[in-house]
């Protein structure tokens, strides 16, 4: 008979002990990555707003008999409005939508089958459906239905005040007091147009992100460009934390081939050639970059869009017409870009990521302290960087 392997029953039960105590750990409130200065802001927020909200509410609905002149829900409003006003459950929309929508489903459900534990039940999530099908979604709002159903509240009145009335003057106070404090609100879903050197964009398209939230398939309390915007932010962290303290002199290429402003066109694209080469820096007598000439210029200058006798065409656009006028341009000075980007040596390179993957650049000429061009970094030198550290 063979000889069987003999299984220590504890080394079964340990795998069930950690799945039970991370099970627990579940249960555990995560530690809130907000200093103390956004968490009185917050405070301060709900406060005065609920406070705005009162006053005013109250002093709107004093001559209207029986009409409260505010809501328990309208607190769970002000923790999203003023807390996480980011969040799509605390927009406009969603704050005075939600409340007032699911008020209209409680009251309605109290007007068919009174007030009975499985209306207040039906209530709730009727309301729910009603804020999923009008883009509304507001978690408060679940309170709202709830607090119509328990108080027996028919009057369709109620919608408008306090329910109505008291999110829209809460939401009020949430565009002043978030705005004033420099957090956006509204804070529409929207795509921000990339802004050169500013805003990095991820190495993932948008259709990428699009996909993972469909098969993702849940509520997210955060909007779609906050989650790319973070997403973007973690990989350029990642880029620095891989780079660490490489500098732009550590990689860059030092023997750059140059030219100055009246430089041919014929030598500037005999140069590119011969060194097999894409740009050209510019630079005046003391080696100061005043410019950058690259193949995509000599193609625009010389109205190489379309391909038929482009040979002959490049070759008469960079030819000196020897004459002393001349309609079209005969020096380096005449097509150059001189707006260049320029970084410093002692730059790290994990700066100079976006500036490749968001601008279109492909070659970035390296300064010195007193300015002049000592080197030139382009994405193969980035790339050979990243594959070193990676």
């Amino acid at each position: 008979m063979a000889e069987q392997d003999v299984v220590n029953p504890s080394a079964l039960a340990l795998p069930r002990r950690e799945r039970a105590r991370a099970w627990l750990r579940d249960f555990l409130p995560a530690r809130m990555a907000v200093d103390a200065r956004e968490r009185w802001r917050v405070v301060a927020g709900a406060a005065l707003g609920l406070l705005f909200t009162a006053l005013l509410s109250h002093w709107l609905t004093q001559n209207i008999a029986g009409v409260p002149w505010l809501i328990a829900p309208l607190g769970a409003s002000a923790v999203l409005v003023f807390g996480v006003p980011a969040s799509p459950m605390a927009q406009p929309w969603a704050v005075a939508g939600g409340n007032a929508v699911s008020a209209l489903v409680g009251i309605a459900c109290v007007q068919a089958f009174g007030v009975e534990p499985w209306v207040a039940a039906s209530a709730v999530g009727l309301a729910i459906g009603a804020m999923f099908l009008l883009r509304c979604l507001h978690p408060p709002g679940g309170a709202s239905a709830l607090l119509v159903v328990l108080t027996g509240v028919h009057e369709l009145q109620f919608a408008l005040a306090p329910v109505l009335l008291g999110s829209a003057l809460l939401v009020t106070a949430g565009i002043a007091y978030n705005n004033a404090t420099k957090r956006r609100y509204p804070h529409g879903q929207r795509v921000a147009a990339p802004v050169a050197g500013k805003a990095p964009q991820p190495g993932f398209a948008e259709a990428d992100l699009d996909a993972v939230l469909a098969r993702y398939n849940q509520v997210l309390d955060l909007s779609r460009d906050d989650l790319q915007s973070l997403l973007a932010q973690t990989e350029i962290e990642a880029y620095r934390r891989r780079l660490g303290e490489v500098r732009c002199a550590d990689i860059m290429s030092r023997d750059v081939a140059t030219v100055s402003f009246g430089t041919s066109l014929q030598d500037a694209w005999a140069l590119l050639r011969e060194r097999r080469i894409k740009a050209l820096p510019v630079v005046d007598r003391v080696s100061r970059v005043v410019g950058i000439v690259t193949l995509s210029d000599f193609l625009r200058s010389a109205d190489l869009d379309w391909h038929q006798g482009w040979a002959q065409r490049l070759r008469a656009f960079i030819s000196p017409s020897h004459t002393t006028h001349s309609d079209k341009p005969e020096a380096v000075g005449q097509i150059m870009v001189r707006q260049v980007r320029v970084a410093s040596a002692d730059r790290p390179i994990s700066e100079l990521v976006p500036l490749f993957a968001d601008t279109g650049h492909h070659h970035i000429p390296i300064i010195d302290a007193d300015k002049r061009l000592v080197g030139i970094i382009t994405q193969s030198d980035l790339v050979a960087a990243l594959c070193k550290t990676g």
